[in-house]
């Protein structure tokens, strides 16, 4: 087995590539097996983007009695998400290696870059002392339309603010995450803690709401907690919002994480009360 990396942004890295050896030992004989050829596959290039989107969309859920795909076939709430890299101004004083003069690379959902908070989401909704602390109008949509895989706009700047999206207990949600074409075309692997998604299309350019959900795929997607929004490209997910709390997503890649690409969904208690967030242990150290 060889095994090399998939790259799609700017950059030097190691990119050589690993081998393995897979050794089956028949149960009555092992003498044929030096007879046989080795096959030696040949990798795609690293920044092989189109490769990689075919390869993932051939995944599919087993979609059985025993192991079911719950998509949601009806979406109470729909969400249209740009997830891309942008700039703020350099702090005074100091020396920043963003793409144009006095400028750092920032990255930003919605062209909101997450501010973190000093005090933690969870527990600032939970004792409702969230004033101050975050605000829950983070945009649906984006702000300002434009040519999200096409000429980046002039204006790269992104804002900044520590914002949630809050969904009532139970709600089916469709997210489609738009990679934009500003400072560099990028894939990003987003992350959603507290959920498993369905992954129910993907594609290049721009997403187009009226075409491309005629393509999703609601019997037998796959489902994941992590996927790559493609560089230069969408993803749609769905999910059913049964778990009560303060949800992270944010990239995978570490470095766009700490540059603002991250928000929070807010999942509101079921009447329930295994469907309530439970409040946190007596002995929990304080910040």
């Amino acid at each position: 087995m060889f095994a090399g990396p998939y790259f799609s942004g700017m950059g030097s890295f190691d990119n050589s590539t690993t081998a393995g050896v897979l050794v089956y030992k028949h149960p009555s004989s092992n003498n044929h097996l030096k007879k046989l050829p080795t096959l030696k596959p040949t990798l795609p290039p690293i920044n092989a983007t189109g490769f990689v989107a075919n390869f993932t969309k051939k995944f599919r859920s087993l979609a059985n009695a025993k192991f079911p795909a719950n998509v949601p076939q009806t979406v109470d709430r729909k969400f249209f998400f740009t997830v891309g890299l942008g700039t703020n101004p350099c702090p005074k004083n100091t020396t920043c290696q963003g793409p144009n003069n006095n400028t750092k690379f920032a990255a930003s959902i919605n062209n909101v870059s997450f501010v973190l908070p000093s005090v933690a989401l969870l527990q600032s909704y939970f004792f409702g002392q969230s004033n101050g602390v975050f605000t829950s109008d983070f945009p649906q949509n984006p702000t300002i339309p434009f040519n999200y895989t096409g000429t980046p706009p002039n204006n790269t700047m992104v804002s900044n603010g520590t914002k949630a999206v809050v969904l009532t207990f139970n709600t089916s949600v469709e997210l489609v995450m738009q990679g934009t074409s500003i400072v560099a075309a990028e894939s990003h692997p987003l992350h959603l803690h507290g959920f498993n998604f369905f992954v129910v299309g993907q594609g290049f350019g721009n997403y187009d709401p009226n075409k491309d959900p005629s393509n999703f795929n609601l019997v037998d997607p796959m489902e994941r907690n992590t996927a790559g929004v493609p560089a230069g490209g969408w993803i749609a997910i769905r999910f059913l919002a049964d778990n009560p709390g303060v949800w992270f997503m944010h990239c995978h890649l570490d470095v766009h994480t700490s540059w603002g690409l991250r928000m929070a969904w807010i999942v509101l208690d079921g009447p329930q009360p295994n469907q309530k967030i439970p409040p946190p242990p007596s002995d929990l150290p304080k910040c």
